[in-house]
């Protein structure tokens, strides 16, 4: 069977509709069409059944998912463990959300490459909805990043807090968000805990989903914005950034992910590794607020501890 047909049929479980799925695998919606028909006969059965509200499983369909998301696993493995570099003895692959490669995604991938010179290491970047899918797939053995999907078979670990600061270019910034204000979405979180603190604030004139990557446009245009302490920690040295004292600061998890399935030894050195840089940088991260006189406030409860609380749920893992 063609592995494109497993992965259509798992993304459309996933979002729950045909146009959904075909939005995230950036195909037409005929081309989903056509690849449920030729799995339904191939299997000799319906999978799905079509209504207002998208697509549900038939009952072939369920026993058919887990199958599916097998045969994606031995494939991807066989794949990239056929593909490990002659001189290496396995390979590691890891994923990282973009706005945590700068500055610490970076180092981690680094410090791998000084502790495991017999490993194969590979780094993929994207959003936390690709690198689950990814994840889910077989493709990344670990991955970092904000706001992990709950998905079966995935474990969790909150790997440190960002602190996310109001930096401005303007030294003299009261704290206030005026006219230079760029609203930066860093997820549900975050803009929940900023109408808290800010409940007269209504919008930006420019608002940016970039993360870290706005960091150059606040500079160039002297504006002020969010961003993660340890992202501006050289701008505030150099002068061109300055974290405006007077305005709160929001904590921010940083999620470690991994497949229950992976390679635990593997897993392991990996997590030991990105424990270490996560230290390393919190501690970078304290030295900078405590200098600017700022403290962190309460945001929402994280992910890890809202699995804590569901008795349903083991510690650690990730629900469906």
């Amino acid at each position: 069977m063609d592995t494109e047909l497993a992965r259509t049929f798992l993304e459309i479980v996933t979002s729950g509709s045909f146009l959904s799925a075909s939005k995230r695998l950036h195909v037409t919606q005929s081309t989903v069409s056509l690849r449920v028909k030729r799995l339904e006969e191939l299997l000799g059965t319906p999978v799905f059944i079509r209504n207002k509200a998208g697509a549900e499983l038939t009952p072939a369909g369920e026993q058919f998912e887990r199958f599916a998301r097998s045969m994606l696993k031995v494939w991807e493995e066989a794949r990239y463990q056929v593909a490990v570099p002659e001189g290496f003895e396995r390979s590691l692959i890891v994923g990282s959300q973009y706005s945590l490669w700068p500055k610490f995604s970076m180092r981690w991938l680094r410090l791998l490459e000084r502790l495991m010179p017999d490993i194969a290491l590979r780094a993929e970047m994207g959003v936390p909805d690709g690198l689950i899918r990814m994840m889910l797939d077989g493709v990344l053995d670990i991955a970092v990043m904000y706001t992990p999907q709950l998905r079966p078979g995935l474990e969790v670990e909150v790997i440190m807090e960002d602190s996310l600061v109001l930096a401005s270019s303007d030294p003299e910034n009261g704290g206030g968000l005026d006219t230079d204000y760029i609203f930066i979405d860093w997820g549900p979180e975050f803009v929940q805990a900023h109408k808290t603190y800010f409940p007269d604030f209504r919008a930006s004139h420019v608002t940016l989903s970039l993360g870290t990557l706005s960091a150059r446009y606040v500079i160039e245009h002297q504006r002020s914005a969010y961003f993660p302490a340890r992202f501006i920690e050289d701008e505030v040295e150099e002068g061109t950034l300055h974290v405006v004292r007077d305005a709160p600061v929001f904590p921010f998890p940083v999620y470690a992910v991994w497949h229950s399935e992976s390679d635990t030894e593997l897993v392991e050195r990996a997590l030991t590794t990105l424990r270490r840089v996560a230290g390393r940088v919190e501690e970078d991260q304290a030295e900078l607020l405590e200098e600017a006189g700022v403290e962190p406030v309460s945001m929402a409860p994280r992910l890890v501890d809202i699995i804590e609380d569901t008795d349903q749920v083991p510690t650690g893992s990730v629900p469906g």
